[in-house]
């Protein structure tokens, strides 16, 4: 069968690769055709458009790219009709996703959603277009159930969340090679991720670095995204105790005794993997001055939401500056305090139901074309 794919974002380029490895476990005859990163085509099958010309964060940076991002959609409607697939699977990337969804479902081209766009966040009038255009839902928060089925009455799936796969697929791993084949110290490490995009390195990066002279028997360590060259990062590096690692963002975690991390993705995995984390945002000015007024969550940090209260410390927008980076940090580094930390990710590890969320994902996709 054939498997349109459609991620935009370097996290769903990972869930991308390793639902596409299940999907050639469950069907070894599967065309795909995806949009995407390296991991996606590490995996196999075809790359169409490398996420990195897809990512724009913001309000204001949304719109001054706006053509660019109509022509890619448009891009991708006769790439689609052209491929003539059994199936499109759309991860997250909602802005871009869910226009291709409402074309191909009038084109009756089957639609398939895993994870969900963050409705539950912003923009929950979004359900209609989701219950008009997308087949099936494969969610990955244990609390997105209950939204899409108590409150908005659309059945889905609740598959477990795919980074516990990854993070459980990743092999051996010996620190002391890792740190000697990257020319590190023997002092602990510090995490910085600064996020993957442009906009929000810029943003991030410098603040977050702002406090090394603090921590001098510590080594930060910049985790650099696969989208950026290093030439990018250099700007912001001033200081020899600061290393930069790129594309090893998991094995860096691994040796790391703390974290400092924009808000995204990468901080449910620093949680998983352990890692006691600071969390930190600033948008633009005017990005976040739109964003306060539509969003109404009470956390921006996946560890939050999913616990449902503030597990990891959030800096926000004028918090985030070196004072309280500096201090929440020198918490972080106090062994009470690390302990009581890390019992907390322990639950939320059980509350994100366990490995084999890719596997049961391509099953249920694949047993869905097989009715057809």
């Amino acid at each position: 069968m054939k498997y349109y794919i459609i991620a935009g974002e370097a996290s769903g380029d990972l869930h991308g690769s390793n639902l596409m490895k299940a999907l050639y476990e469950e069907d070894p005859k599967a065309e795909i055709r995806f949009w995407g990163g390296d991991l996606m085509q590490k995996t196999g099958g075809t790359l169409v458009k490398h996420y990195r010309e897809l990512a724009f964060m913001g309000f204001i940076e949304v719109v001054f790219n706006l053509k660019t991002i109509l022509n890619n959609i448009k891009f991708c409607k006769k790439d689609i009709l052209e491929f003539k697939p059994d199936v499109i699977i759309f991860i997250d990337y909602p802005g871009f996703n869910m226009r291709i969804a409402k074309w191909a479902k009038a084109l009756h081209y089957k639609t398939h959603y895993y994870i969900s766009p963050q409705i539950w966040a912003w923009k929950e009038n979004r359900i209609t277009a989701i219950k008009n255009d997308v087949d099936k839902m494969f969610v990955i928060l244990p609390f997105e159930k209950s939204f899409y089925e108590d409150k908005h009455e659309f059945p889905v799936e609740f598959v477990g969340h795919p980074l516990i796969d990854a993070i459980h697929n990743q092999p051996v791993f010996d620190e002391n090679i890792f740190r000697k084949e990257n020319q590190l110290s023997d002092k602990p490490i510090v995490a910085v991720l600064p996020g993957s995009r442009k906009q929000e390195i810029t943003k991030m990066l410098s603040v977050m670095l702002s406090v090394v002279d603090d921590f001098k028997e510590y080594q930060f360590v910049i985790a650099g995204a696969p989208s950026q060259d290093f030439d990018f990062y250099q700007q912001f590096i001033s200081n020899k105790n600061i290393k930069f690692i790129s594309n090893k963002t998991y094995d860096l975690l691994r040796s790391s005794t703390a974290a400092l991390v924009t808000s995204g993705t990468a901080t449910l995995e620093t949680a998983l993997f352990k890692v006691p984390e600071v969390v930190c945002y600033k948008g633009s000015w005017a990005s976040y001055q739109i964003a306060k007024r539509i969003i109404t969550l009470k956390y921006i940090s996946l560890v939050n939401l999913i616990m449902d209260e503030e597990v990891v410390t959030e800096l926000i927008q004028n918090e985030c500056n070196t004072k309280r980076i500096k201090d929440e940090l020198q918490k972080l580094l106090t062994p009470d305090y690390r302990q009581d930390l890390l019992k907390k990710y322990d639950i939320l590890e059980q509350k994100l139901g366990g490995i084999g969320a890719s596997k049961k994902t391509a099953k249920l996709i694949v047993e869905d074309l097989k009715k057809q």
